[in-house]
């Protein structure tokens, strides 16, 4: 799956301390042993928002990659498709009352 890496601050902040740990907590699954870019052999450090290629998907999401996959914004990474992508929007997850 193709997905591009989003600037953090187009979404807001998260309730969970991270969107690493937000990704933990909605995933139900612990922080995978790679970085989710289907090549890399890194430990995913940091949660990153990113939109599918797709468009009819408007959405953000939350993946697990490493410090240099993430600090690649707006370019093109084709993640593992057993990636689990996250929802970004706090409205449906941490930030629900």
């Amino acid at each position: 799956m193709k997905v591009k890496n989003i600037d953090d601050l187009s979404v807001g902040t998260c309730a969970c301390g991270s969107w690493l740990d937000h990704w933990k907590k909605y995933s139900g699954q612990g922080i995978p042993k790679y970085c989710m870019e289907g090549k890399c052999t890194q430990t995913p450090e940091v949660g990153a928002l990113v939109q599918t290629d797709s468009p009819a998907d408007n959405g953000r999401y939350v993946v697990p990659l490493c410090r240099t996959h993430h600090g690649e914004k707006g370019k093109l990474l084709k993640i593992s498709d057993a990636a689990q992508l996250i929802p970004a929007d706090v409205s449906i997850t941490c930030g629900r009352k």
